[in-house]
């Protein structure tokens, strides 16, 4: 399995298939806080304002476009849900990939590079 410094050096491609339940397991042991909800993993990033909290989206924004790899989001004042999946996988069933968490690890970083 890889590491999140591995997750970090990757780019999303294009997957035919989507993980299993045991590997995305794994993953999810990775990306810390991330978890696995109605088919989409899911994070949700608490700030102090609305400002903070529409800076976070902008700059995952820039990421999520350069990946070509876009979530779902909710965004309010001081919070950011973002959830994940994967909708090309499995003969366009969906599902959801390493791509998933490639972007998840991304994300976190920039929280916490905002954070530090």
């Amino acid at each position: 399995m890889v590491t999140t410094n591995e997750l970090l050096q990757k780019r999303c491609r294009h997957l035919e298939d989507g993980l299993t339940e045991a590997d995305i397991g794994a993953y999810l042991k990775i990306v810390e806080g991330w978890t696995l909800t109605d088919g989409k993993i899911v994070k949700t990033f608490s700030f102090g304002n609305y400002y903070e909290t529409m800076a976070f989206v902008n700059a995952i924004a820039y990421m999520i476009h350069a990946e070509d790899h876009h979530p779902e989001l909710l965004v309010t004042y001081n919070r950011c849900t973002v959830k994940f999946d994967t909708h090309s996988v499995n003969g366009g069933r969906g599902g959801i990939s390493e791509n998933d968490f490639i972007c998840a690890a991304k994300v976190d970083a920039i929280r916490q590079q905002a954070a530090a």
